[in-house]
């Protein structure tokens, strides 16, 4: 039943118009604090429309960069409930690099911390989110450039593979 339910669901992702609206929520949701990733949509999505490959890059950098915003967003109202925190190694790496250290926005673990230290830190917001946004751009670009570049996978292996996380 669960495999069932798991096969529509990738169904219905794979339609133009439902696809790029669960890129833009699950990217947007993965940038914030909230553990989940968005490599996955991001993949079956341009997968499952080879012709989308640019947009489905596109909606996912807009959706990481807003929810990468509203994570500065809260460290900068954060800012004065843990003033004491200030004179730890990331403030100080941080204010050494500026908003350049937004380009690691994409990192897994540290990405999202970065952006609320920013704007914690009150960096520039215009920079920060130019840097934050060419950084996740890049890496959907490179993710997506090699995962659709490989040799073709076996749909015996993605249902192996949904069979180990069930």
């Amino acid at each position: 039943m669960i495999e069932s339910a798991v096969y529509a669901l990738l169904n219905v992702l794979s339609l133009p118009e439902v696809g790029l609206i669960a890129v833009f929520f699950v990217s947007f949701f993965a940038a914030t604090l909230l553990p989940m990733g968005s490599e996955p949509i991001v993949f079956a999505v341009a997968q499952a429309n080879p012709l989308y490959f640019w947009p489905v890059i596109v909606v996912a950098t807009i959706g990481n960069t807003l929810g990468g915003i509203v994570n500065y967003w809260l460290g900068y109202g954060a800012h004065t409930v843990f003033a004491k925190e200030r004179q730890s190694r990331w403030f100080n790496w941080l204010k050494r690099f500026g908003a350049k250290t937004m380009l690691l926005a994409w990192a897994p673990i540290i990405g999202d911390p970065i952006c609320s230290l920013a704007g914690w830190l009150k960096l520039p917001f215009w920079p920060s989110v130019f840097y934050m946004a060419l950084g996740k751009f890049l890496r959907y670009l490179l993710l997506l450039g090699l995962l659709l570049r490989l040799p073709e996978i076996p749909d015996g292996f993605w249902r192996q593979v949904v069979h180990w996380f069930l």
